[in-house]
């Protein structure tokens, strides 16, 4: 792909003798969202969690901006531009709002995101910023956990599993958000179950099974009926 942030190439993925990934290969340009769908089990969050650097890999099986980071460390990675919102949230359930969203921080890479552009994207933390992040909602959380990952500035942006036990009208207010974010320049990989979300946020979409892609293309060209057979392997 020409001028691409991120490419995969031939991404295999281990855990212990399990290989979780087979050959895995994909592309993202800069400011471009990608969705990555498929069932339980066939490799989405393990793709995201080796370009994070929490997983081993060949080291040219993971080029980001022209560099092989593959198999270097997460905290590395991080250094990089690429950031991750894991599945499930994982915050700091001691922490505030706002202390949360200040250890994204850290790194203090220079962008365009900081605590006041995340309370504009997301007005309700403001309004929350000192309460504990575990007496927030579900949706909120995830929220927090997004905009802990962009106080980063990342280039990359990994989203795993964003609507995960939300209710529909909070996941759709979550993915309001992404053409903003992509505004900014950010590239974003979302691994998603939901099909109708998955299709309607990105620009390209790719579906794995059993560790394999075995769809991709253009959301525009790629109909939901052939994304269901590639889901289900029929």
């Amino acid at each position: 792909m020409r001028d691409a942030l991120l490419q995969v190439r031939a991404l295999d993925a281990f855990y212990g003798d399990f290989q979780a990934l087979f050959g895995v290969s994909l592309d993202v340009a800069a400011g471009e969202v990608v969705a990555v769908m498929g069932a339980n089990g066939a490799g989405k969050s393990t793709l995201l969690n080796a370009i994070a650097g929490l997983i081993p890999s060949r080291p040219d099986a993971v080029i980001f901006d022209g560099a092989p980071i593959g198999g270097r460390p997460a905290h590395a990675v991080v250094a990089r531009g690429i950031a991750l919102v894991p599945e499930g949230r994982r915050l700091f359930a001691s922490l505030s709002v706002e202390e949360n969203l200040l250890i994204g921080g850290q790194l203090r890479r220079s962008g365009p995101w900081s605590l006041a552009r995340i309370y504009q994207l997301f007005p309700v933390l403001a309004e929350r910023r000192s309460q504990p992040s575990q007496s927030l909602s579900g949706g909120q959380q995830q929220m927090v956990a997004i905009g802990r990952a962009l106080m980063a500035n990342p280039r990359l942006l990994l989203c795993d599993e964003i609507s995960l036990g939300l209710a529909p009208i909070v996941v759709r207010d979550i993915y309001r958000c992404m053409p903003a974010i992509a505004a900014e320049g950010t590239a974003i990989v979302i691994v998603e179950q939901d099909i109708v979300q998955a299709l309607g946020a990105a620009r390209c979409a790719y579906c794995l099974q059993e560790g394999r892609v075995v769809l991709a293309g253009a959301t525009d060209t790629v109909t939901r009926e052939a994304v269901a057979a590639a889901y289900f392997g029929i």
